[in-house]
């Protein structure tokens, strides 16, 4: 008996001394942040106290004792000084690179509740440009979400704003506010027919057929208005793009599905990449749609060819999408669609070959119409040319109901949400009457155990906030605080959405969406508890830190940090 006791005394020490060895040469981290509130939204909603990344992952979470013991002496150190801390914010499903090529000349309401505070940035970015020179916005918002005097702007209100310059504010898809100015400058005159880009009827006249300021209807309306507006020189590109990820930094946002990979945003990206400063990652979602069935053929050759997944963890394609034949893109703020026999047969045509491929697929479809078609073309698909592990999604999906989502869930297909209403809420009462209390039905979504994620559809028919749409989510309230849809779902239900989520729909869920050992560093610092604070809050809170692959992209106590614009 003492001869076995021995033995095993021997191997006890034999195992503590190798534990010993092996800590002593582990690296230590490179970073710890302690005395935090870390919500590390992992599959058990683990609350910790600190966490520590080295390089750019994560090597530990736990308490503030267990990761000080990791820490060397060149263990850089952040004290949260309790503050909470999420995984960076992932939006699935956002126009980022086109966004870059007019944000620098844009004027945001993103965020801004308040039509005198609006004004108040109308005058004085009419100002900053100079006379003559546009003021303008490309959606983002709409009126409603001015909380102390949610009305429309006014041509004559915008002459006295801006007297010197055309001014164009474009709400979401919706409409279109000009001035005279702009009026003037687009040929849109009151003894003059209407100019032959612009679809009949779209530019609002009074009685007497002066043009009011306002065009009106939806994208295809209130296109013409947005062409004719000044981009970004191709000199000032990178500058407008640089602006925009800090923006998207300075929001908590850190990862984006992109539908639509602009080539020369992209390729200014890319270069950051190589230089070790690209501050946000970019999946693109793109694809060779087709838009008559004259180009059916063409697309479906590209298609046999198409090569996803050849990028990395900044950078990479992972989709085709957004459309597959676009005359079956649902129209923003169309109220009913009709998909016809012969585009359906279009559709499923290049459908098939994107199964066939092996491809995954992420494709625009909003309205109950269009998702109960293109859900009978797949399962024909899909009698074929399985799915099923393929990750085909439906995005938006704002009129989608319990028997469109079983079917789904049949199919092995998953649901991109992006709730329109955040900002449209009102307008889309306007249209849909009480059915739109249910657009997007988020309370059914959750509690049916699709897979599903949140996201805008920024940043022209949505505004990009995440903790905007987190408080949509969580109380049913739209920007400026007027209750919009009845389903809500938890504050919980709403963060996994928003990142563990949404990282499978970026084909990363083993390095992003949670703050785990082993997983990518992005995370974000918040000036209040998103857990804690009353919900009517959630719109409030405000990142403090902003860090993408442990480095630090985002820092509200830094010099050079701003408030959003």
């Amino acid at each position: 008996m003492i001869r076995l006791i021995s033995k095993t005394a021997v191997i006890v020490w034999f195992a503590i001394a190798c534990a010993i060895a092996m800590r002593a040469q582990q690296a230590a981290p490179d970073l710890v942040l302690s005395n935090g509130k870390i919500i590390t939204v992992d599959e058990r909603f683990t609350v910790a106290q600190a966490v520590a990344i080295r390089g750019d992952r994560i090597v530990a979470v736990g308490t503030n004792q267990e990761i000080a013991q990791l820490a060397g002496p060149n263990t850089r150190r952040i004290d949260l000084r309790g503050r909470a801390v999420t995984p960076g914010l992932i939006d699935n499903h956002m126009h980022l690179l086109r966004a870059a090529t007019t944000w620098l000349r844009e004027l945001r309401f993103d965020g801004v509740d308040s039509r005198k505070q609006a004004i108040e940035m109308l005058r004085a970015r009419a100002k900053a440009e100079g006379p003559g020179e546009w003021v303008y916005n490309i959606g983002g918002w709409a009126h409603q979400q001015f909380a102390d005097d949610p009305k429309p702007f006014t041509r004559e209100e915008l002459d006295q704003i801006a007297p010197n310059n055309p001014v164009s504010l474009q709400e979401s898809y919706y409409q279109v506010f000009l001035n005279s100015k702009a009026l003037q400058t687009l040929g849109i005159d009151a003894g003059a027919a209407d100019p032959a880009e612009f679809i009949k009827g779209s530019i609002q006249r009074d009685a007497a057929g002066r043009p009011t300021g306002v065009i009106k209807g939806d994208i295809a309306a209130t296109r013409p208005v947005a062409a004719r507006l000044p981009k970004i020189a191709p000199d000032q590109l990178e500058a407008s793009s640089a602006a925009l990820v800090k923006d998207m930094n300075r929001a908590g946002l850190t990862s984006f599905g992109v539908p639509g990979c602009n080539a020369d945003v992209l390729e200014i990206f890319q270069r950051w990449e190589t230089q070790e400063r690209l501050n946000v990652r970019v999946f693109c979602i793109d694809g060779a749609a087709a838009g008559s069935a004259a180009q059916v053929d063409r697309s479906i050759q590209q298609i046999a060819q198409m090569k996803l997944f050849q990028g990395d963890s900044y950078i990479d394609n992972i989709f085709f999408g957004e459309s597959v034949y676009t005359p079956l893109h649902d129209p923003m703020f169309a109220l009913q669609s009709d998909p016809k026999p012969d585009q359906l047969e279009q559709w499923r045509r290049m459908a098939m070959e994107i199964a066939k491929a092996g491809l995954p697929l992420h494709v625009h479809a909003e309205l109950h119409d269009t998702i109960d078609a293109f859900l009978d073309q797949i399962e024909a698909v899909n009698k074929v040319y399985p799915i099923k592990s393929r990750r085909w999604t439906l995005a938006h999906i704002n009129q989608i109901n319990a028997s469109q989502i079983e079917r789904m869930k049949k199919l092995g297909m998953y649901a991109a949400v992006h709730p329109w209403a955040v900002i449209n809420g009102a307008i889309m009462h306007e249209g849909f009457g009480d059915g739109a209390s249910d657009m997007p039905p988020l309370a059914t979504i959750q509690n049916s155990g699709i897979v599903w994620g949140l996201g805008t559809d920024g940043s022209a028919a949505n505004q990009y906030l995440p903790f905007t749409t987190l408080y949509f989510a969580v109380t049913g309230k739209m920007a400026g605080g007027t209750k919009v849809i009845r389903q809500t779902i938890s504050r919980e239900d709403a963060l996994i959405a928003h990142t563990r989520k949404n990282a499978f729909f970026l084909f990363q869920e083993n390095s992003l969406g949670s703050i785990q050992p082993g997983k990518l560093a992005d995370l974000v610092v918040l000036d209040r508890d998103y857990l804690t604070i009353p919900a009517e809050q959630i719109k409030d809170i405000r990142p403090v830190m902003t860090m993408v692959g442990g480095r630090i992209v985002y820092d509200a106590a830094a010099p050079t940090a701003t408030a959003a614009r």
